[in-house]
């Protein structure tokens, strides 16, 4: 199978597959992934379809401009800004998942609201994560865009004031894996300090040795993907059909 034909399945699966675990908001929320083969260009899920019915034909290619250079549909304008300025830093990460998934938001809406590491979830992303304490408005144009892209620095993850996350990576099997742990990670967190009671917080020592351990080594992430795409298989035959 050629590159582009396996990275759009690839971006397909996670986009169903994140629709099935309610990561998903209405038709909004926007995965991308550098194109294989094609610098200055990237795979986005199109605008006005719900994640649950993406197939690898509705995937567009964009160039740097904005504009749909294959494909059938239209890019999300605040999609295009979010993603083209991280594809095209020198950052350059290949995978960008943005998302208003329910319990990593909620954190976004606190005051100060942080991920802690007080689970073994949490641990995943220790030292990882950025935070842009400020939100001003909706995305529509790039110097928002590129705010989000300086509020992140070196980190893979960045929590948006009043908004929602984004999470990079090198591929989307490691970006969907990131994106599902945080989700958790930050569901763990809400329903203990929920309780009232304090929160039992890990040393930076073992914090930081466990995050090292949990991001060396993908070899879970890419079988997570695989195991979605058995699912899918078996319960919607042809869904990947292009």
């Amino acid at each position: 199978m050629d590159a582009l034909k396996q990275a759009r399945i690839d971006l397909a699966v996670a986009l169903r597959w994140a629709a099935r675990l309610n990561l998903s908001e209405g038709v909004c929320n926007h995965f991308s992934l550098a194109a294989p083969g094609m610098p200055g260009h990237f795979l986005i899920n199109p605008q006005g379809f719900h994640w649950s019915e993406i197939t690898p034909r509705h995937i567009l290619i964009v160039d740097v401009k904005g504009n749909v250079v294959e494909g059938d549909y239209t890019v999300e304008p605040g999609a295009f800004w979010i993603h083209s300025r991280i594809h095209n830093s020198q950052r350059a990460h290949k995978c960008i998942m943005h998302t208003h998934m329910p319990y990593a938001t909620a954190l976004c809406i606190l005051e100060n609201g942080r991920l802690e590491p007080a689970s073994q979830n949490a641990l995943r992303f220790y030292g990882r994560i950025a935070y842009d304490d400020e939100y001003t408005g909706l995305v529509t144009s790039e110097e928002l865009g590129d705010r989000f892209l300086e509020k992140m620095g070196d980190a893979e993850i960045v929590f948006l004031a009043n908004h929602g996350v984004i999470v990079c990576a090198d591929t989307v099997a490691a970006a969907f894996e990131d994106l599902y742990y945080l989700e958790r990670a930050c569901m763990l967190q809400v329903i203990a300090q929920s309780t009232g009671k304090p929160l039992k917080r890990i040393s930076h020592k073992v914090a930081s040795e466990t995050v090292k351990l949990m991001v060396e080594d993908r070899t879970q992430a890419e079988a997570f993907l695989a195991a979605c795409k058995r699912i899918l298989d078996r319960e919607d035959p042809g869904w990947a059909d292009i």
